[in-house]
């Protein structure tokens, strides 16, 4: 096939959508299979960008950081913008981009690992111990305080600021909330203090957290400046509730509707760790990230100039027919092979992939374990975020089954083996997340150090 000759890109009104958030909010799913079927890789004149549809298009721009690179931005909104130095892990490029997930080698520790797997499902169990046994909303009450809980864990910090850390994290992400510019900008200048003040702390008496160990590590022989230990310990913050929460309410969300999914789970809980792999796929956490062209490249067909911005649609690649087959509309537990795309891939894949993995995996464990069966009591309400694909609320409760219980418990030592052996391999949501501001940095050195992966 040859390729199209680069000229001034022809608008396509199918694209014209993605650079709305509101679209975001409905169901964006037929217009990604339009544009999939008919332009894979299509402009959209309205966002400045070229949407990249197709599971094909989208891993061969992750696996060329070369051609396709981070560093003029991660975020649509970012088109244009220039930085001085970059905000964020994010956006950088190999050989940079190498040396900071370095950064976290000392988190790497067997030890860390069990610890961290210990930490998951004591959480997870105080979390539901509280649930109300009426109808509740699922975001409030499960997804957001689970991996809040956790991240204050890593940080050292006093359970007592989870609700600042939650309206922080609310504040950073583009469409997540109604919140003026004013207060979002007053609101992480807030969280920039905080953090500051905790980096302080720790230098004068370092304790065993994140925070005591990125004040005292080196990169290329001199200690972090403040402003990279921050964006560290936000990105940590913020991301790390958002996809993470995200994947967990989508994922309950998925099953209160489909309640054959969740009886494969009863009937067989083995499928735990693929039905994980399914509910990433399924909620993708994280819509899109853009990335920008170095030269004059091909994709599906289409000739791309150097210099133009990329946006990389995961959550389209993740439905393609192509790859996933007839079935790639459908929330299926028991889905192999189950190439995703939910975490990215090649040199930006997400470091923070083993602690999501986990989190998702202890809550389903800990659901089957007790006989409760999650049923909606209403409609969820979707964000309008063009980055984050969430939910503000999910009406939900949770329905007990004594036979349901006797299943799980059968299969628990060895499900509980395989979380534990394996523990480096288990759970995750995309924590590969969002700079909205330049101090929102980089969260997935957390998920790093906690699930001890490179």
């Amino acid at each position: 096939m040859h390729a199209v000759p680069i000229s001034t890109p022809a608008p396509s009104a199918l694209a014209a959508p993605l650079a709305d958030g509101a679209f975001y909010a409905g169901d964006p799913y037929p217009t990604y299979a339009e544009l999939r079927r008919e332009s894979p890789v299509a402009w959209c004149e309205p966002g400045g960008f070229w949407a990249l549809t197709s599971h094909a298009a989208v891993l061969a721009a992750s696996t060329d950081p070369a051609t396709f690179c981070s560093r003029k931005g991660i975020l649509a909104m970012e088109i244009g913008v220039e930085y001085a130095t970059p905000p964020t892990m994010m956006h950088t490029d190999p050989p940079e981009h190498t040396a900071y997930r370095k950064l976290v080698a000392p988190g790497f520790r067997p030890s860390v690992i069990r610890r961290t797997a210990e930490r998951v499902a004591t959480r997870t169990e105080e979390v539901l111990d509280r649930l109300p046994e009426a109808t509740f909303d699922a975001v409030t009450e499960l997804a957001v305080p689970l991996p809040l809980l956790l991240i204050a864990d890593v940080l050292g910090v006093p359970t007592d600021d989870l609700d600042r850390f939650f309206a922080w994290s609310e504040a950073a992400i583009p469409g997540e909330s109604d919140m003026e510019p004013a207060e979002q900008q007053r609101l992480m200048g807030e969280c920039w203090a905080y953090l500051l003040e905790r980096c302080a702390e720790r230098r004068r008496e370092p304790v065993e957290d994140l925070v005591s160990v990125l004040v005292h590590t080196e990169l290329a022989g001199r200690s972090l400046s403040d402003d990279e230990l921050v964006m560290f310990l936000n990105q940590l913050l913020i991301a790390g509730n958002e996809t993470t929460r995200n994947a967990i309410s989508g994922g309950l969300s998925a099953f209160a509707e489909r309640p054959e999914q969740w009886q494969r789970l009863v009937d067989d809980p083995s499928l735990v760790d693929t039905a994980v792999e399914e509910i990433l796929r399924w909620t993708t956490p994280v819509i899109s990230f853009l990335r920008t062209t170095t030269r004059e490249v091909e994709l599906e067909g289409q000739a791309l100039p150097a210099d133009a911005p990329v946006l990389l649609l995961y959550q389209s690649a993740n439905r393609d027919e192509r790859e996933f087959g007839p079935t790639a509309s459908e929330f299926l537990v028991d889905r192999r092979p189950n190439h995703h795309l939910s975490f990215g891939f090649g040199a930006h894949f997400c470091i923070g992939a083993a602690l999501a993995r986990m989190e998702i995996a202890t809550l389903l464990r800990a659901l089957l374990r007790r006989g409760w069966t999650p049923e909606a009591r209403g409609e969820p309400v979707r964000t309008a975020s063009p980055v984050i694909a969430g939910l503000r609320s999910l009406p939900l409760s949770f329905t007990s089954s004594e036979a349901q219980t006797v299943s799980a418990t059968l299969g628990l030592a060895s499900l509980q083996a395989g979380l534990i052996a394996g523990g480096i391999g288990l759970i995750a949501v995309f924590i590969y997340c969002l700079a909205y501001y330049r101090v929102l940095g980089l969260l997935t050195i957390l998920s790093l150090v906690l699930s001890g992966l490179v």
